[in-house]
């Protein structure tokens, strides 16, 4: 515990990452009073009943065209100025915002106009998270970086539950004008990312070799870069089996949420509406709190492998156990050990690619760790469409879920095996 608090101090210690950190807690602050503005104004919406297809439909809109867009942003991020796509990237998403304050008053919450807002909105996000993971290992040393992530993840998701209740409890408050005046606050918190931002120096999050032909030349190469990053993360076998369990990670983590979306929704199996899917929220990201003090210290002791191992074990069981209940209270238990699972394979993926990625890569290779990301979410949405009924209630699919990250765990487990029977070793992730 002692060691534990010496790694922290070190990392608070460096004035740079406390910059960074403080650029990503503003926004992810911001992150998460926008999604509340959008679930209140798109799913918890009194006119509007949730089905599992309309479900499906908005998070293929939302999220499914910038998962495309993914290896293209890459590129960009390894050509442009980190700094400066943090600064006009949260400056933008500040407009779009105001933008969708005022069209969520004036158009129906399900209109072209408000989709797109949100996915343009979005996707920005997704692309400032990118870069904040390929900017990390620039403000502090290779051995610092497990404990970097686990406490940027940790605020930064802190700040996101921080604005989620903020944003629920000014809801409450106004009513039926609420998720204008939810958005409104969220694109304050996008100004002040932006102008945070500002501070940093303009070279001091890389890319460290930025290509210099011309930038049309580089779109029209991205098929080739992507393959150039898939190979250089295949060469690299211990960060290609962690993107491979983490991608199926996100399938059945999406298709717990879209379930949970259901069930929660006014009409659904356990109805309680937005204040119990918040709850619901809330518990996950205090299991993400847990899993960030505790994944230094386990990775340390026992190594990434057998800890993402035992995290999806019990994620497969206590999915299945309590996940069959259809009820509140077990239902936030599962929930927390979701959220456990979720953080802590995340940080110790992160960390893995950001030790054995070149920076020359990095942005190409988080833009699609990220897309994949988006796309196992989208087809989980997809596949929610055709198991889910409208209530949500469904034993297939809590049996899916559970089972699907036990055969997860299981792969990942043989897979790391048989890399360590051909001698293909480990690299240890010092954090200290």
């Amino acid at each position: 515990m002692l060691g534990r608090r010496t790694d922290l101090a070190q990392v608070l210690a460096v004035r740079d990452f406390r910059r960074l950190l403080r650029v990503r807690m503003f926004g992810q602050a911001g992150d998460g009073v926008f999604q509340t503005a959008l679930f209140s104004a798109v799913f918890f919406n009194p006119q509007n009943a949730t089905s599992a297809a309309q479900a499906a439909t908005a998070f293929a809109v939302v999220l499914l065209p910038y998962s495309l867009l993914g290896p293209f942003a890459g590129v960009l991020l390894d050509r442009w100025s980190r700094q400066r796509v943090l600064l006009i990237g949260n400056l933008a998403r500040a407009v779009m915002v105001l933008a969708f304050a005022v069209a969520i008053n004036s158009v129906a919450a399900t209109s072209l106009l408000v989709q797109g807002l949100a996915l343009v909105t979005i996707s920005v996000s997704r692309f400032l998270l990118s870069g904040l993971s390929a900017a990390q290992p620039h403000v502090v040393e290779e051995h610092q970086l497990v404990v970097a992530n686990s406490t940027s993840t940790t605020l930064g998701g802190g700040a996101a539950l921080v604005g989620g209740a903020v944003a629920v409890g000014i809801g409450s408050l106004v009513g039926g004008t609420g998720s204008a005046r939810i958005a409104l606050v969220g694109a304050v918190l996008y100004a002040v990312a932006g102008a945070l931002a500002s501070l940093l120096p303009y070279a001091l999050l890389g890319p460290d070799h930025p290509p210099t032909h011309h930038l049309r030349h580089a779109l029209t190469e991205v098929l080739h870069g992507v393959l150039d990053g898939a190979r250089h993360v295949h060469q690299r076998g211990e960060a290609f089996r962690g993107l491979c369990a983490i991608g199926a990670h996100r399938f059945f983590f999406g298709l717990s949420f879209v379930t949970t979306l259901l069930l929660y929704a006014p009409e659904g199996a356990v109805g309680r509406g937005v204040s119990g899917l918040g709850a619901i929220i809330v518990a996950t990201g205090l299991g993400g709190l847990v899993a960030a003090g505790l994944t230094p210290s386990v990775v340390r002791r026992v190594g990434p492998a057998p800890w993402i191992v035992g995290l999806f074990v019990v994620a497969s069981v206590v999915q299945t156990v309590l996940g069959l209940t259809f009820a509140h209270v077990p239902l936030l238990i599962a929930a927390f050990v979701l959220g456990i699972a979720a953080q802590g394979a995340k940080i110790t993926v992160d960390t893995l690619l950001q030790l054995q990625v070149d920076d020359d890569f990095r942005g190409r290779v988080f833009s699609f760790y990220d897309t994949a990301f988006n796309v196992s979410f989208v087809t989980a949405g997809a596949a929610a469409a055709f198991l889910l009924p409208d209530d949500g209630r469904s034993v297939l699919v809590v049996v899916v879920i559970g089972g699907g990250y036990l055969v997860t765990a299981a792969g990942y487990a043989l897979a790391t095996a048989r890399a360590r029977d051909r001698g293909h070793t480990e690299r240890p992730m010092i954090t200290a």
